[in-house]
Protein backbone atom coordinates (compact mmCIF):
# COMPACT_ATOMS: atom_id res chain seq x y z
CA UNK A 1 0.00 0.00 0.00
CA UNK A 2 1.49 3.18 -1.04
CA UNK A 3 1.07 6.11 1.64
CA UNK A 4 0.14 9.28 1.07
CA UNK A 5 1.62 12.43 2.40
CA UNK A 6 -1.44 14.96 1.08
CA UNK A 7 -4.45 14.04 -0.11
CA UNK A 8 -3.63 15.34 -3.46
CA UNK A 9 -7.06 15.18 -5.01
CA UNK A 10 -7.66 17.95 -2.24
CA UNK A 11 -4.19 19.16 -3.51
CA UNK A 12 -5.43 19.45 -7.37
CA UNK A 13 -9.46 20.72 -6.69
CA UNK A 14 -7.91 23.82 -4.89
CA UNK A 15 -5.45 24.66 -7.49
CA UNK A 16 -9.17 24.50 -10.17
CA UNK A 17 -11.20 26.08 -7.63
CA UNK A 18 -8.97 28.99 -7.52
CA UNK A 19 -8.49 29.30 -11.59
CA UNK A 20 -4.54 28.44 -11.11
CA UNK A 21 -2.24 26.73 -13.47
CA UNK A 22 0.29 23.94 -12.16
CA UNK A 23 3.38 26.36 -13.66
CA UNK A 24 1.35 29.01 -11.38
CA UNK A 25 1.56 27.06 -8.07
CA UNK A 26 5.30 25.53 -9.17
CA UNK A 27 6.71 28.68 -9.25
CA UNK A 28 5.14 29.58 -5.50
CA UNK A 29 7.07 26.52 -4.56
CA UNK A 30 10.04 27.08 -5.97
CA UNK A 31 9.94 23.86 -8.58
CA UNK A 32 9.73 23.09 -12.43
CA UNK A 33 5.58 22.66 -13.36
CA UNK A 34 6.40 18.92 -14.21
CA UNK A 35 7.38 18.69 -10.43
CA UNK A 36 4.28 19.68 -9.18
CA UNK A 37 2.14 17.99 -11.43
CA UNK A 38 3.94 14.68 -10.23
CA UNK A 39 3.02 16.41 -6.71
CA UNK A 40 -0.56 16.45 -7.87
CA UNK A 41 -1.36 12.95 -8.90
CA UNK A 42 1.01 11.50 -6.18
CA UNK A 43 3.74 9.81 -8.34
CA UNK A 44 6.10 11.85 -5.53
CA UNK A 45 5.85 13.28 -2.24
CA UNK A 46 5.90 16.87 -1.38
CA UNK A 47 8.56 18.48 0.64
CA UNK A 48 7.37 18.81 4.07
CA UNK A 49 7.97 22.87 3.64
CA UNK A 50 5.73 23.14 1.25
CA UNK A 51 2.48 22.00 3.21
CA UNK A 52 2.73 25.69 5.33
CA UNK A 53 3.49 27.73 2.37
CA UNK A 54 0.68 25.56 0.52
CA UNK A 55 -2.10 26.27 3.70
CA UNK A 56 -1.25 29.87 3.76
CA UNK A 57 -1.47 30.48 0.18
CA UNK A 58 -4.98 28.55 0.12
CA UNK A 59 -5.89 29.80 3.63
CA UNK A 60 -6.32 26.15 4.81
CA UNK A 61 -5.02 24.35 7.63
CA UNK A 62 -2.17 21.83 7.10
CA UNK A 63 -4.31 19.13 8.64
CA UNK A 64 -7.16 19.50 5.96
CA UNK A 65 -3.84 19.35 3.16
CA UNK A 66 -2.86 16.13 4.89
CA UNK A 67 -6.39 14.88 5.10
CA UNK A 68 -6.54 14.87 8.93
CA UNK A 69 -9.59 17.48 8.50
CA UNK A 70 -12.92 18.55 6.60
CA UNK A 71 -12.50 21.25 7.95
CA UNK A 72 -10.85 23.84 5.25
CA UNK A 73 -10.54 26.77 7.97
CA UNK A 74 -7.06 27.46 9.50
CA UNK A 75 -6.32 27.33 13.10
CA UNK A 76 -6.97 31.00 15.13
Amino acid sequence: MKYEILKYERIRNLRIDNNLTQREIADILGVKQNTYSQYEIGKISYPIDALPILAKFYKVSVDYLLGLTDKTKPYN
